[in-house]
């Protein structure tokens, strides 16, 4: 029987509960890990940690100011997880990432090789975000989308997302009388409508719901189940992780798409779009073919050869993300061949934004 392999991502609401939440939480994930699941933690807080070290009545706006409060804060962060969880005798290490370490095959590779090999030792890897170093244009933005990439980096077989509230609603039940709670969304077709319904207004839609919809996406897509649900409760944190009825259910892809697409679906950063006609989206879509310079209409920013490119048809919509066979200013012949291409369009919202 293969090993379960699950990881949990804990946000800032939960973090700001105190010791009290981290000791249930290194209770709940150290019993889980001795009854043999593999275990990867997520986190947020050390922007937060280096805000209350300095005294700051408000979290910093400047870039420099943010990478400097997360210097501050992720060594306290680690401290304080290595105190609550060494009484269970285990072994914690901490791993830093920027999409830069995800975005180059390489690295993505070497990053999920220490990942496993720090489970083989029966260590708790730890990853936040490397917001000291991130650049604005390497940035995840936000744990969710990292712990749904960490999830397909090591093949996890399933993503739980801890939250503040008990499940996912049709709306923001403390605006909307009316919001209706959500125990299983089964399809991509549920999770769009889901993303409809989110919207762009009201805390519910631009808040931590709508980036935990893009985990999900990332995530169900290669086959991984996700549950969000109340991480406030140490019962409900038990039971969700030994796989309990509470919370939302997001059932994996049927038809999950295989690591390396996984990878160049999300977690690379486009460097320009590619808008091709009627006849290549035809070919892409229904053939399964590469794109050929002849079916491109016109290149929407600029592109070295081997660097990540969107394709899009003529109304805008995302096609397909690939890597370049050429560069921007040197199109002929295979400019996209289809062994380095992922269909997107039926993934439908992109989960990284197109480039400026």
């Amino acid at each position: 029987m293969t090993q379960r392999t699950l990881v949990v991502k804990v946000g800032t609401s939960l973090l700001r509960a105190g010791d009290e939440f981290l000791q249930a939480l290194a209770a709940n994930l150290s019993a889980e890990r001795q009854r043999g699941t593999r275990l990867v933690l997520v986190t947020s807080g050390a922007v937060g940690l280096g805000c209350n070290e300095l005294g700051l009545a408000q979290r910093p706006q400047l870039v420099e100011e943010l990478q400097a409060a997360a210097a501050i804060g992720q060594g306290q962060l680690m401290a304080r997880y290595d105190a609550v969880f060494r009484p269970h005798g285990q072994t914690v290490a901490q791993v830093l990432l920027t999409r830069g370490d995800l975005a180059s095959r390489r690295r993505f590779i070497k990053a999920s090789r220490t990942l496993l090999q720090l489970l083989d030792w029966d260590v708790l890897p730890i990853i936040n975000e490397n917001d000291t170093l991130a650049t604005e244009e390497l940035r995840f933005g936000d744990n969710d989308t990292l712990s749904a990439l960490v999830a397909v980096a090591i093949g996890a077989n399933e993503l739980l997302l801890l939250t503040d509230v008990d499940r996912l609603y049709s709306a923001d039940p403390k605006a909307n009388a009316n919001a209706r709670p959500i125990r299983e969304v089964r399809d991509l077709d549920e999770l769009n409508a889901l993303d409809s319904a989110a919207g762009d207004g009201g805390r519910w839609g631009t808040g931590g719901m709508t980036t935990k919809l893009a985990a999900a996406r990332i995530a169900t897509a290669s086959g991984i189940q996700v549950r969000l649900g109340n991480g406030r409760s140490p019962a409900v944190v038990r039971e969700l992780l030994g796989g309990g009825d509470h919370g939302t259910r997001f059932l994996p892809s049927s038809e999950p798409i295989p690591d390396r697409k996984g990878w160049l679906a999300h977690a690379l950063v486009p460097e320009a779009d590619v808008v091709i006609d009627a006849g290549a989206e035809k070919a892409l879509i229904e053939q399964g073919g590469s794109l050929l310079a002849v079916g491109v209409s016109s290149i929407e920013g600029s592109f070295e050869a081997q660097q990540p490119v969107r394709i899009c048809n003529s109304s805008g919509q995302e096609l397909a993300r690939g890597l370049s066979r050429c560069s921007s200013d040197q199109v002929q012949g295979v400019v996209v061949h289809r062994d380095q291409m992922v269909i997107t369009a039926h993934l439908s919202r992109p989960t990284i934004p197109p480039p400026p």
